[in-house]
């Protein structure tokens, strides 16, 4: 038996933190006294790292300043998450922990969040031991690079063939394309279907059964 690993993204995929995110960036750019960015332009960089997400919706900024709204970003959000974990999607505590009883595969995560936020949200709902590797920004250049994804098959000990990266971005599916692993969109996330398709995932999906289904089915078309 093959051993296969599933990548799963965590905003906008596992864990709903629209909210969140869009309450501290708000917080961060009003803190610098820069404009607050619409929602929409923000949803658009969910799944980058901080810098060059604030780069992003700030292109004239200068490092100093661009640095100065990611620490007043990681301040918000360290308080919003101590009185409020962002919420799991409906079906995602329940799918992880399916895939995770089986023999065949194990589970990853390649996410744009820190570690720190990383483990206090797999903490407080039980899914720490769940998850063979863990890559996070703090240690890689920022999707869609596929360096978290390499690092991820190398703990884990699995050809990038018998791999497969779940997310909600476009970054995600051009991160999977990049590292030669088979990707799988999901539609409730926070870039639209359109633009998922037209990245190239394997397979798009609407819910936590049916990504289950694909899961097999990446393989068996492989």
């Amino acid at each position: 038996m093959t051993l296969k690993l599933v990548v799963f993204d965590v905003d906008g995929t596992l864990s709903d933190s629209q909210a969140m995110i869009y309450g501290s960036m708000s917080e961060a750019f009003g803190t610098a006294g820069l404009p607050t960015p619409a929602l929409a332009q923000v949803l658009e960089i969910v799944g980058l790292s901080l810098p060059q997400a604030v780069a992003r919706l700030a292109p004239d900024l200068g490092s100093d300043r661009v640095a100065a709204v990611v620490a007043n970003y990681k301040s918000s959000y360290f308080t919003q998450r101590a009185e409020t974990p962002a919420p799991l999607y409906p079906g995602a505590l329940e799918c992880v922990q399916r895939l995770a009883r089986r023999d065949d595969l194990v589970l990853g995560i390649a996410t744009g969040k820190s570690r720190r936020g990383l483990d206090a949200l797999l903490a407080h709902y039980g899914l720490g031991g769940l998850f063979v590797t863990r890559q996070v920004a703090d240690d890689h250049p920022s999707k869609p690079n596929p360096s978290m994804l390499f690092a991820a098959l190398n703990e884990a000990g699995v050809c990038a063939k018998d791999a497969v990266m779940i997310g909600d971005t476009t970054f995600d599916i051009e991160m999977g394309a990049a590292a030669g692993v088979a990707t799988i969109g999901v539609s409730w996330g926070y870039h639209s279907v359109p633009d998922l398709l037209a990245a190239g995932p394997a397979r798009m999906v609407d819910s936590f059964a049916e990504l289950e289904r694909a899961v097999d089915e990446i393989w068996e078309d492989a």
